[in-house]
């Protein structure tokens, strides 16, 4: 069971690592404004998110108060991020008409 939470973990460090990395590459493409400052929070919360991924196997070596800080960074990270998603995709939606 060990092994296969194990291998989950890494799933996740990886596919998190891939939107970071593609992100990034989106970055570069976004002109100026809003929209890339707004995609700019995001990328720095997938970094974030990225690096309380990989601290998550380390667990079962971490004092008790770290994982506890660890987990609420890592779940604050995530809820703004999905907060700033919602807020980015309404503005578009807005900018278009619909």
């Amino acid at each position: 069971m060990q092994l296969l939470i194990l291998l989950i973990w890494l799933s996740a460090i990886s596919v998190i690592f891939y939107a970071f990395f593609r992100s990034l590459t989106l970055t570069k493409k976004i002109p100026g404004g809003l929209i890339r400052q707004s995609w700019q929070l995001l990328y720095y919360l997938i970094g974030l998110l990225g690096v309380g991924y990989l601290t998550m196997p380390l667990f079962s070596r971490l004092p008790e108060a770290s994982k506890d800080f660890i987990v609420a960074v890592v779940s604050l990270a995530g809820a703004i991020f999905i907060l700033r998603v919602i807020n980015l995709f309404y503005k578009i939606i807005k900018e278009v008409g619909l």
